[in-house]
Formats: C-alpha cells, structure tokens, sequence
C-alpha cells in the first residue's frame, strides 16, 4: 500500500505563481584578508579550484607568490584542459608549475620556478601553459 503525501504548504496554491528565489550573493572578502584569500576564497565558493592541504604547504613554505590575476589564468588553463579531456594535467602560470586533477578541480602540488629545473612530472597526459 502506497502512502499519500500531502503538498499542501509545498507547492503553491493553484493559479497562482511561486515567488521567485533571491538571487544568491556573492561572498565579499573580509577585512585585512589579501587579494589572494579573496579570490581564493571566491573560486571555491563558486565551486571553481580547490587546493590540497598538499598544495597550501607548499604555496606557504616556498612563499610562492600568486595573485589574483594568476589565479584567474590557473582556473582559466584547467578550464581549457578539461574542454579537450584531461585528467591530470601540468599548468604553467608564470614562473610556478601546478599539478592539476582536472576532473576533481583540485591542486594537487604547486612547484616554484627553482624547484622546477630537473624535474620529472609523471602521471600527467596534458599540459597547459598560461
């Protein structure tokens, strides 16, 4: 036997039309924070890049500087790298290399420009240079 659900108080009464839902606000950075921490802060809340507890080390203890600019081009490259297919791929934001799970959004490294020289990027099927 199939329980009846009651609607009333769910949907509208007939003929008339629902509300139309607020529009959804966008976060605004808090005081003090940089330009970074907002729109880092941004981007995930639009669902945009994550960073692997992995990558904020290692952002943080290489002091790699990135700006709001270079974010916007590292989402922009993942973006691209998922529009062809990629999965896992190598992006290029100016002097910094950021290994990349397409499908997840997520950084999963980030490597400065002295780190870069003599080394072996495996695991990756693209690169995206921004």
């Amino acid at each position: 036997m199939v329980d009846k659900v009651s609607l009333q108080g769910i949907l509208p009464p007939a003929g008339t039309t629902p509300a139309p839902a607020p529009p959804a606000e966008r976060p605004t950075p808090a005081k003090g924070r940089s330009s970074f921490e907002a729109v880092f802060a941004e981007e995930l809340a639009r669902g945009g890049l994550k960073f692997s507890a992995h990558a904020e080390k290692r952002l943080a203890s290489r002091a790699i500087p990135f700006s709001p600019e270079e974010m916007a081009n590292l989402a922009s490259a993942v973006d691209r790298a998922a529009a062809k297919g990629a999965r896992e791929t190598l992006v290029l934001v100016g002097n910094t290399a950021f290994l990349v799970s397409v499908r997840n959004r997520i950084v999963i490294t980030a490597i400065d420009g002295e780190s870069l020289k003599e080394n072996v990027f495996t695991n990756i099927d693209s690169a995206v240079i921004a």
